[in-house]
């Protein structure tokens, strides 16, 4: 079993800054991707952000420029890092990982999700 803690969120006024974190804890063999998903009242979840074990990225177009997804494999955590916030940005923000059991199978697993509310 896989637990992901997110932290981080909270409320930001337009032009702000937040950095999200999400430490993954368990037994496992090992974390493949890892990414940032949200979802806005009344839409669905999106993606917003992933990053391999290699640290390839991939982000929306929405967020692209604005948003850094980094990772710490020794800690089994990945971050994201939201500059230049816009109200559009508001959601619930979701911890996703990709992982690899010990006996070989590949398991998808989500976060509790943090609240981001950007608003002046």
């Amino acid at each position: 079993q896989v637990q992901l803690v997110e932290s981080g969120g909270g409320l930001v006024q337009p032009g702000g800054s937040l950095r999200l974190s999400c430490a993954a804890s368990g037994s496992f063999f090992s974390i493949n991707a890892m990414g940032w998903y949200r979802q806005a009242l009344g839409k669905e979840r999106e993606l917003v952000a992933t990053i391999t074990s290699g640290g390839s990225t991939n982000y929306a177009d929405s967020v692209k420029g604005r948003f850094t997804i980094s990772r710490d494999n020794a800690k089994n955590t990945v971050y994201l890092y939201m500059n230049s916030l816009k109200p559009e940005d508001t959601a619930v923000y979701y911890c996703n990982a990709l992982v690899t059991t010990f006996s070989k199978y590949e398991l998808n697993y989500w976060g509790q999700g943090t609240q981001v509310t950007v608003s002046a």
